[in-house]
């Protein structure tokens, strides 16, 4: 990110050297190096405030529900059961947030490798981080691959791995090790759903996700949303039961009309819609996505 200075009041977002995106900035909230990497919060003149880890976009006021609403609410409405969740990364709170509407939680675990994250969103960013003084939220500062490696067999319904891009302290959460120490954690109908880059830029990388999880999960999916600050437009979660939750055959759509939540993006049209993919990533991932159940309810 470039830095905002009297002369240049742009941060600037740069893929693979080959595009960029670029946000106005009227302020600079807080800039500084932990010991893993650079974080910053700035005030920006068209998305709010914007959260940047190592130069790239983390997420906007703007538009985080979009995010933070389909890494959750898709696995929350396929798996009625949720009482314990974890989730590696977050450290913004915006997906603690969102499984915390949910009444039947009764624990979330949030494992964030660098504590500047959890205090910069704390002070900055409170429309995600307030979700943090919930008391069924623990926070725990501490690496995400050993964290989940010495977990108790079966002890979460679902994990979210709400990670930065493939690099840096977020390399170990794409590899093989680490999933299998995920399906070790998950309970026999357990969840996890991960980011997943973007088909367009990064096809490889959720190639070699998809293998991976392919491995060891009864049950892999992709789904696709739009975001207004990442590259593309275009980006995915993916999806894997231990068990074998379908998350369109299995979805009932009556359960999110019954729990009384209202959202901003997320509904069961969109739930539905975003397992559908283009051609290029259908042929992309054909042979590690499992076929849906055709017992989708109406």
């Amino acid at each position: 990110m470039s830095t905002p200075d009297r002369l240049s009041l742009w941060a600037t977002d740069r893929l693979h050297d080959i595009s960029e995106l670029r946000f106005r900035v009227v302020r600079t909230l807080m800039a500084r190096q932990s010991e893993h990497q650079h974080v910053a919060v700035v005030e920006t003149a068209g998305y709010g405030r914007m959260l940047f880890i190592d130069s790239v976009a983390m997420i906007s006021t703007r538009d985080e529900h979009i995010y933070h609403e389909m890494i959750v609410h898709v696995p929350m409405f396929v798996h009625s059961q949720v009482r314990r969740a974890l989730i590696i990364g977050g450290g913004d709170g915006g997906a603690a947030r969102e499984l915390l509407r949910h009444p039947g939680v009764e624990l979330v675990e949030l494992v964030e490798i660098d504590r500047l994250v959890v205090d910069a969103c704390r002070e900055h960013i409170p429309e995600t981080a307030s979700a943090l003084a919930d008391p069924r939220c623990e926070v725990i500062i501490s690496d995400g691959l050993d964290f989940i490696s010495r977990a108790p067999a079966g002890r979460y319904d679902l994990i979210i791995v709400d990670s930065t891009d493939p690099g840096g302290p977020s390399v170990p959460l794409f590899g093989e090790a680490f999933y299998a120490a995920v399906h070790r954690a998950l309970s026999p109908q357990g969840i996890v759903v991960a980011q997943a880059e973007s088909p367009s830029h990064e096809p490889a990388v959720q190639r070699r996700m998809l293998s991976i999880l392919d491995a060891s999960f009864a049950r892999v999916q992709i789904y696709n949303y739009s975001n207004l600050i990442f590259p593309s437009g275009l980006w995915s979660f993916s999806y894997a039961c231990k068990g074998d939750l379908c998350p369109v055959g299995d979805f009932d759509p009556q359960r999110v009309s019954r729990s009384g939540l209202r959202f901003r993006y997320y509904n069961p049209e969109v739930h539905r819609a975003s397992f559908l993919h283009p051609q290029f990533q259908r042929d992309l991932l054909a042979d590690v996505l499992t076929p849906w159940k055709t017992t989708a309810r109406a």
